[in-house]
């Protein structure tokens, strides 16, 4: 039994991920694939920033004769939903209560803790965060006391 499931190669994606493969780059997904058995340490899965996924929606939320499918590249995520750039390259926005299944077509980054580009995104972000917040505590008590040494 491998210990790697098996990649992708770009001739077997659908031709919607491959137009989206193609314009982000056409990075090699040999590199990229995930590793579910075998030592801890080695093993490297789940959902990435950039993924290629298909969302299959209970066709209870969504008006009759609508295709079940959305299907694109994952953007973000968050506790109440999942937010993705569709085959069509609009932005969408939807809710985990009505996702019945979510298929991960294939990776275009490296897994989070190798991802040196994406790494530096967090640690500039929290900073950004940071600064915004001290901001607003000073605007909210009405003070501002940036010139006050310690």
């Amino acid at each position: 039994m491998s210990t790697e499931r098996r990649s992708r190669e770009v001739t077997d994606l659908p031709a919607w991920a491959k137009r989206i493969h193609q314009e982000y780059g056409s990075p090699e997904l040999d590199t990229l694939k995930d590793i579910f058995l075998g030592p801890l340490i080695k093993r490297k899965s789940g959902l990435r920033k950039d993924d290629l996924i298909e969302i299959l929606l209970d066709s209870r939320a969504l008006p009759k004769d609508s295709d079940p499918y959305i299907r694109g590249m994952l953007v973000g995520t968050s506790r109440n939903v999942i937010e993705i750039l569709d085959e069509n390259g609009d932005f969408r926005s939807i809710a985990r209560d009505v996702i019945v299944e979510l298929r991960l077509i294939t990776h275009l980054r490296k897994p989070y803790i190798e991802d040196r580009e994406l790494l530096t995104f967090e640690k500039e972000d929290m900073r950004r965060r940071s600064n915004l917040h001290e901001a607003a505590e000073r605007q909210a008590d009405g003070r501002d006391d940036n010139h006050v040494w310690d």
